[in-house]
């Protein structure tokens, strides 16, 4: 599918292609490579001020795709200029306990 058909069914938000998304079938063909795809998420994640859990479920997504945790750190650092520190800070001692380091007993 053409990028640009992919951007006029979300403008439209077609209820069918969303459920694509949601599932993840939507994404398969657009050459992001899983290891992106996580990191990607991860950095979604941040931005949207995801509860601690999800950053286990994210951090074992991206392990399994090949991030590491300092990867994993870094996409932290790249997006504080857009989603601003305080949700970074707020977001490192969930992604940092989800990889086995818990910052208030450092």
């Amino acid at each position: 599918m053409h990028y640009t058909e992919v951007l006029r069914l979300l403008a439209i938000n077609d209820e069918r292609f969303g459920e694509e998304c949601v599932t993840g079938s939507g994404i398969k063909s657009f050459g992001l490579d899983p290891k992106t795809l996580a990191l990607v998420r991860l950095a979604a994640l941040v931005a949207v001020g995801g509860a601690a859990p999800s950053y286990g479920v994210e951090r074992d997504a991206a392990a399994s795709a090949g991030a590491t945790p300092a990867e994993m750190v870094g996409v932290l650092v790249g997006v504080v200029s857009v989603v601003g520190l305080p949700s970074v800070v707020e977001a490192a001692p969930a992604l940092a306990l989800a990889l086995g380091y818990d910052v208030t007993e450092a």
